[in-house]
């Protein structure tokens, strides 16, 4: 159980669900070609997955000075697990990740799409070894490969199955994974300032530069505070641009009462917020946010279908 919680398991299954929903939720009712077939699709998911599970493992590894102060329950390297065997799980992972994308580059015949999976390895690498210390650019690399996972799934799916006569169509498709994975980056963005608000004290005694350490936690919560109006505005927008005037009643009903409240409950808990127990729950709540988000796309779906 250790080693589940060592490589985030709960994120890990939020990422592979996220993609299954987006492959068999929405894809699959659209009528267009699918470049990849099920298992193979099954396959990107197995190497996005292992790949951010050996992230995982590589930012335990640079981090265990301050988990020792912010997570001390759950602090394993060094502990439960040797730094060496760490490193070979974290190769393990990498290896089968990395495989995969290489196979199915292949598969699609365009080999030369093998160097993302190689980039997102490296780059994940590089955060947790010295950009995580950076201002706001650890922040934005978390936040960037999560809304990449959701690109990829369009980059091996429909880009390789792309015609002159379902151009169009595709790139309808293609928006719409564009639009949620704008969405989740900034939802991402935000929650990693939150956790940097949570993890504030272990951060300062490893000599990090994160936002509420360089600012202050007044004045980033109140920074956070104005990002938060952001998915809020967008929300509603798309609600009433995309939802409500096409008569998606369901849909519509459940973007207000499954992201908008809680998204407006975020807002209204944040301004106030100042303990690490105040900011861990915003940060549960934003993630909540975010499989609720993922999920929206199935409700769409299966309402245009319903009124169809």
């Amino acid at each position: 159980m250790k080693f589940l919680r060592l490589i985030r398991y709960q994120n890990l299954l939020l990422l592979a669900f996220m993609q299954l929903i987006f492959r068999f939720g929405f894809l699959k009712f659209q009528n267009v070609p699918l470049a990849l077939a099920d298992w193979q699709f099954g396959l990107l998911v197995l190497a996005t997955v292992c790949i951010a599970a050996g992230g995982y493992i590589i930012n335990a590894v640079y981090d265990r000075e301050t988990d020792t102060i912010n997570r001390p329950e759950s602090f394993m390297i060094g502990r439960d697990l040797s730094e060496s065997a760490a490193y070979n799980w974290y190769a393990a992972f990498n290896i089968i990740g990395v495989g995969a994308g290489f196979y199915l580059s292949n598969v699609i015949e365009k080999p030369s799409f093998a160097a993302i999976f190689i980039v997102i390895s490296g780059t994940l690498y590089m955060y947790s070894a010295a950009m995580k210390q950076s201002l706001l650019i650890g922040n934005s690399i978390v936040a960037l490969l999560l809304a990449f996972s959701i690109l990829i799934i369009g980059v091996f799916d429909l880009f390789p199955a792309i015609t002159l006569d379902n151009k169009g169509n595709m790139a309808t498709l293609f928006g719409i994974l564009i639009d949620y994975s704008v969405f989740a980056f900034i939802l991402n963005f935000i929650r990693e300032i939150v956790k940097d608000l949570e993890d504030i004290n272990g951060d300062y005694n490893a000599g990090m530069s994160t936002l509420p350490i360089v600012l202050g936690v007044s004045r980033t919560v109140k920074l956070v505070f104005a990002l938060s109006l952001i998915p809020i505005g967008l929300i509603i927008y798309y609600i009433n641009q995309y939802l409500y005037s096409s008569d998606l009643i369901w849909a519509s009903a459940y973007g207000m009462l499954c992201i908008l409240a809680p998204l407006l409950y975020v807002s209204v808990k944040l301004w106030p917020a100042k303990t690490q127990q105040e900011f861990h729950h915003i940060s549960s709540i934003l993630k909540l946010i975010l499989l609720f988000g993922i999920i929206s796309i199935a409700v769409i779906t299966f309402n245009i279908k319903y009124n169809a």
